[in-house]
């Protein structure tokens, strides 16, 4: 096996391969990259840690047909700390040579027979989605599952396609999000991809410099692949049957107040140095007629911020945990916002003032001497 390319389109391939290597395995293959020339030119950079398989594919020249896997960390380094030039790389009994200006490296590979099957190109239902839209249904929705991996499938995020609906949703006991986008399908079709893994599906779209505007979805059994022009993302799917999150959205609500997103975050966050993380960042709302007063306070001292709003119903007063907050006003986009509450125990619902594009759901805390 041998090829030349730019140093630059190493690099880019590298970045987008990479995040699909893993350093906490046993499995010593898994630690490497395989590099695989084809009869055409086409030179395929694949990676696995078996949850997430990524591989991305470009043209070369001067190639010889060919397969190897090398330790992707030590490979990575040499490719980006040559300089912005061609780089000659050959397969020399078992070994990758590494030529690029003045430099040469000589590093020991492996047989790409021990490299996992990646999948790629199973058949499956497919759905296109318009590549910002899932990206930013991705940012509006994984800040909400589970982090603690004996949770099974709340640590995943539910991909729910139905009629000529796309949801995602995920949560984790505490708070739920949700986000919805119209589409042609075609199909109906239930499956949870872990949170961790559509993450690093959304920086492979950053990334990616394809004047394509759509992404591919293609869903198989066990697992879905993600198409982004020349790169495919294989990500194993979660086993169980997810939370019936339509259950949990309050149908009616007793108090319904509009406000200006930016004023809301922007106090909270203020009321929430005072907040403290043994006290679940407990900050308190004081929903009045045509104000809403957040307070805090610890040892350290207390605040309190009012915050203009226009409500429909009874006085409040409510506890939250501000991070939960936080975290779903900092990835909504409207300038204002709906907040809906019932009673003091019972969840707030955020959602546009108008349609349901997006719903997050956060569970009170118990107020105690706040």
């Amino acid at each position: 096996m041998k090829f030349s390319c730019s140093q630059s389109t190493l690099v880019k391939a590298l970045n987008i391969v990479s995040k699909a290597v893993t350093s906490r395995t046993t499995i010593p293959i898994l630690k490497g990259i395989l590099i695989k020339v084809d009869e055409e030119g086409f030179i395929t950079m694949s990676a696995s840690d078996l949850d997430i398989s990524i591989e991305d594919k470009f043209e070369v020249v001067d190639f010889e047909p060919g397969e190897i896997v090398v330790q992707a960390k030590l490979f990575g380094d040499i490719i980006r700390k040559l300089p912005a030039d061609i780089i000659y790389i050959e397969e020399k009994d078992g070994n990758l040579i590494i030529k690029c200006s003045s430099s040469e490296f000589n590093i020991v590979g492996s047989p790409s027979d021990e490299f996992p099957n990646i999948n790629v190109g199973e058949e499956g239902e497919v759905l296109t989605l318009d590549r910002e839209i899932l990206k930013e249904m991705i940012k509006k929705t994984t800040f909400a599952a589970s982090v603690d991996e004996s949770r099974g499938v709340i640590t995943g995020v539910l991909f729910e396609i139905k009629d000529d609906q796309f949801n995602m949703v995920a949560l984790d006991g505490f708070r739920m999000a949700v986000t919805r986008e119209m589409t042609n399908n075609g199909f109906e079709k239930n499956i949870v991809i872990p949170a961790r893994t559509i993450n690093e599906v959304a920086k492979i779209i950053t990334e990616s410099e394809s004047e394509k505007e759509n992404v591919n979805l293609i869903i198989s059994d066990k697992r879905a692949t993600f198409e982004i022009d020349n790169v495919k993302a294989v990500v194993r799917l979660l086993d169980g049957d997810y939370v019936k999150y339509n259950d949990i959205i309050p149908k009616e609500s007793q108090i319904r107040i509009v406000l200006n997103r930016t004023d809301l975050m922007n106090a909270i966050e203020r009321a929430s140095l005072f907040a403290k993380v043994g006290k679940n960042n407990l900050i308190k709302l004081d929903i009045r007629e045509n104000e809403m007063e957040i307070t805090s306070k610890s040892e350290e001292g207390n605040v309190r911020e009012e915050v203009y709003i226009s409500r429909d119903g009874k006085d409040l007063i409510i506890g939250f945990n501000s991070k939960y907050l936080l975290d779903s006003l900092k990835v909504i986009d409207e300038e204002n916002i709906a907040m809906l509450f019932n009673t003091p125990v019972s969840p707030c619902l955020i959602r546009p003032i108008e349609g349901n594009d997006f719903e997050y759901l956060v569970l009170p805390v118990r107020i105690t001497n706040l």
